[in-house]
């Protein structure tokens, strides 16, 4: 059985990122749930000291400062948030540092922003930072940096984050704490999905809350893009008793989302996954065929330039029809493209997207990026 084989393949992963959101940590007030908290390290601590290596990425800042600071709801100013996020971040990662230690494991706090993951040596950076904290069996804290994010450069919630953490660090699984069991098919539980379609989305019916901002559309999108590039995902009840140990232990918990064979380069990654486009080229038949048959886009298969952006910039490819097909960092302006489009050529090396800085459709989906 298909399902089974890739359940038992989950008893091998050995570098693992488990993220766990704000209704998994905190209580309906907001303050940190000390008792969760403390069952959840210890499954962590338990695979870690197993011989494990495990990154934990962590909501409840927010909710722990809406707390502290006596705020009923969420706000959605900005800078409120931001405030929250300074205030809760301190005693959040306080009871992590006192839970962890007592399993005698030390941790280290990473905070991030989409930004400093779409530089290419800030990428680097980040990978390397993770990397040698997890080499020296130190567990990294990680959670957007929401004290100083703003819209244009925040993930959109942490589930995005784990995913690309989860990518960046190579782990071998993804698992995705919330408070329900998984994708649910009415009474159900969908315990494998080969792949989030218009389908599988159709099955989830999110709710407005005051202390998360993801939901099971979020996380299904999030495992969608971490499966594209080699990494299953479980999506499980953070709530449950010994969640993570059933999970590596092969057995039938939550709902997991299998990677197809075949992983991508890291720049190929960086590129797919790590980037937000910034425009959009709208290119003929012929370019479509071309681009799939591994061909660099040239001007004259251009018929439309939307949006503004510089040399090195990430935009997406569609067909005259919408159809996305490609994304890839330009060699040219806007207004040079613009300037160019249907032409022969293109400054020095006639290409305005290289093939060895382009990313098809189906070698990764980044939605979500």
């Amino acid at each position: 059985m298909v399902q089974q084989k890739h359940r038992s393949a989950l008893k091998d992963a050995k570098r693992i990122v488990v993220k766990a959101g704000s209704k998994v940590l905190v209580e309906h007030s907001g303050r940190p749930d000390e008792q969760q908290l403390k069952a959840l390290v210890d499954e962590l601590a338990g695979i870690q000291n197993a011989g494990g290596e495990v990154a934990f990425v962590s909501s409840g800042a927010v909710g722990a400062g809406l707390d502290a600071l006596n705020f009923v709801k969420r706000p959605k100013e900005i800078p409120d948030l931001q405030m929250a996020a300074a205030v809760g971040q301190i005693s959040l990662m306080t009871l992590y540092h006192d839970l962890f230690k007592a399993n005698k494991i030390t941790v280290g706090q990473v905070l991030l922003t989409h930004d400093a993951l779409k530089d290419r040596e800030r990428h680097l950076n980040a990978r390397n930072t993770l990397l040698n904290l997890i080499e020296n069996r130190v567990i990294p804290i990680i959670n957007e940096n929401d004290a100083i994010s703003t819209e244009e450069i925040k993930f959109g919630d942490n589930d995005v984050l784990a995913a690309l953490v989860a990518i960046l660090i190579d782990a071998d699984a993804l698992v995705l704490l919330s408070t329900t069991d998984g994708l649910r098919n009415g009474d159900e539980r969908v315990s494998y999905i080969e792949e989030v379609d218009d389908d599988i989305l159709g099955l989830v019916a999110d709710k407005a809350d005051n202390l998360s901002t993801g939901g099971m559309a979020s996380k299904l999108k999030s495992a969608q893009l971490a499966a594209h590039n080699g990494v299953p995902v479980v999506i499980a009840d953070g709530r449950k008793p010994r969640v993570l140990t059933n999970i590596f232990q092969g057995l039938d918990e939550g709902t997991l989302l299998f990677p197809k064979a075949g992983n991508m380069s890291k720049r190929k990654s960086w590129i797919a996954f790590f980037n937000r486009s910034e425009g959009h080229l709208v290119v003929d038949d012929g370019a479509v065929e071309a681009l799939e048959k591994g061909k660099s886009l040239l001007p004259v298969g251009i018929q439309e330039v939307q949006g503004t952006f510089e040399v090195g910039a990430m935009v997406d490819i569609q067909s005259l029809k919408g159809e996305p097909i490609a994304r890839g960092l330009v060699e040219l302006s806007s207004g040079d493209i613009q300037n160019l489009k249907g032409q022969q050529t293109a400054g020095k090396s006639g290409e305005v997207i290289h093939r060895d800085n382009m990313v098809l459709l189906q070698e990764g989906n980044t939605h979500g990026c």
